[in-house]
């Protein structure tokens, strides 16, 4: 029984390595100074909730055979520079998942956006047909316990690929660990610009990705991005390329249908972009043994991940969906799709300004537009938070002229902003609320109530 220690254990992705590797057989332990729901109620029911919030290097002791670093710890933390000293293995998260998958054939999912959604179709397919695989997904899905799955038996590993640092000491994209078998890219769309700080370097990690793939192996991407198709195109790696595109749909009566040759297929999720990533999602089927039919049959029935386009409540005249779109190509994508599915309704979202990115006058001008399919707009963001992250402060007027739409309202306060969610009339409303934040702790049953009501 391996003994490893997780500096950071509270984090989503964290706490569920956690639990898989302690289902698998090894003997846990960890450490963080904030843990919140649903990861400490996971964490306690598994026997692995630190007794005391905090860092304590005396839980350092010399039988851990390795130790993973988190991205919420420091440099300077205090379990870390025990374990430096000790001179024990020192982990990232993808640098232990890649030790855990390396005689696996490795699929990895990535891209800018959809790489979630896209995952999640993968897994709800092969779960549909009964193929169990290895895997690592960035949200919680429906029929499945964790987040993470390992074992020493499957032949697969399926993981959805970040482009976000590695740990605080390894500053590398997550995905150059994973020197993927197959892979899907969904496309590029400058992101991070607290890390990559110029559309040249973001693209860049991209490319440099490409080359990580296995020789022999091959990469699927979405030849709708130019700059996507370029990459590819340019690169000398010996793979095999194949391309997708969005697929031919129909939206009758709310319901989006997709187009086969066996008929209209009934879907549970709409968007173009969901549409897109059904197509890219298939491939990878194919290439894990999945064939064409066997994949309409079961991509019927999947209803999404977590937080992406995730319905919240419905009434007789009312829709409430929640998304984690923040970037702004997602949020394009996202409004589209609400603004398109929901014809005749009056469509309103709510992006509350949450990361670094969004809260960068330089990269404000990049939501141009982003809200325009959209009846109704708001954008809310806490002033509060520009100060924990150390943002200068930004003025509603650069908001306004940054989004340019025609029925924008800007809120700064929670309080304003819930005021205003719970007095409005939602008849005949589609609401779409969009961060990766919490809205100034929002009540979602609240609100959702109030939605069904209408």
């Amino acid at each position: 029984m391996k003994k490893i220690h997780f500096i950071a254990i509270g984090g989503s992705a964290m706490h569920n390595l956690a639990l898989a590797l302690k289902a698998k057989g090894y003997h846990i332990s960890g450490s963080d100074d904030a843990i919140f729901e649903p990861s400490k109620s996971r964490l306690e029911n598994a026997g692995l909730l630190p007794d005391t919030l905090g860092w304590f290097p005396e839980k350092i002791t010399s039988d851990i055979e390795g130790v993973i670093l988190g991205m919420h710890a420091k440099k300077d933390n205090p379990e870390l520079l025990a374990t430096q000293e000790k001179g024990l293995p020192i982990f990232s998260y993808p640098e232990f998942l890649y030790e855990q998958g390396k005689d696996k054939t490795r699929v990895v999912i990535t891209g800018s956006h959809g790489k979630t959604s896209i995952t999640a179709m993968v897994l709800h397919v092969l779960n549909y047909h009964d193929q169990e695989v290895d895997f690592m997904v960035g949200a919680q899905l429906e029929g499945f316990d964790t987040m993470v799955h390992l074992t020493e038996h499957n032949d697969f590993m399926l993981i959805e690929g970040d482009e976000y640092l590695s740990s605080p000491i390894d500053l590398r994209p997550k995905f150059l660990w994973y020197k993927p078998h197959v892979t899907l890219i969904s496309g590029i769309a400058w992101d991070h610009i607290n890390v990559f700080p110029t559309l040249a370097d973001y693209e860049d990690q991209f490319r440099q990705y490409i080359e990580t793939i296995v020789p022999g192996g091959s990469v699927v991407y979405n030849q709708e991005d130019p700059v996507l198709t370029r990459l590819v195109a340019t690169s000398q790696n010996t793979i095999r390329k194949q391309s997708y595109q969005k697929p031919e749909a129909i939206i009758q009566e709310e319901v989006t249908y997709l187009q086969t040759e066996e008929g209209d297929l009934p879907l549970s999720i709409f968007g173009d972009y969901n549409l897109a990533n059904l197509a890219g999602a298939k491939w990878i089927c194919q290439l894990m043994g999945v064939d064409e039919m066997d994949f309409f049959e079961a991509i019927e029935s999947f209803k999404g991940a977590s937080k992406r386009l995730e319905k919240m409540a419905t009434g007789k005249t009312a829709h409430l969906f929640k998304d984690f779109a923040h970037a702004p190509s997602k949020v394009i994508a996202t409004a589209q799709a609400v603004g398109n599915q929901f014809e005749g309704f009056h469509s309103m979202g709510c992006l509350e300004l949450h990361t670094y990115s969004s809260l960068d006058p330089v990269f404000l001008p990049n939501y141009k537009h982003s809200l325009n399919s959209l009846d109704e707009a708001i954008v809310f963001y806490d002033p509060e938070a520009l100060k924990i992250k150390g943002r200068a402060s930004i003025a509603v007027e650069d908001i306004t002229t940054a989004f340019d739409h025609p029925n924008l309202q800007v809120f700064t306060t929670p309080q304003e902003l819930h005021q205003y969610l719970f007095k409005k009339d939602y008849a005949q409303t589609v609401l779409l609320m969009m961060s990766s934040g919490n809205y100034g702790n929002l009540d979602w049953d609240k609100l959702s109530q109030l939605i069904s009501s209408f």
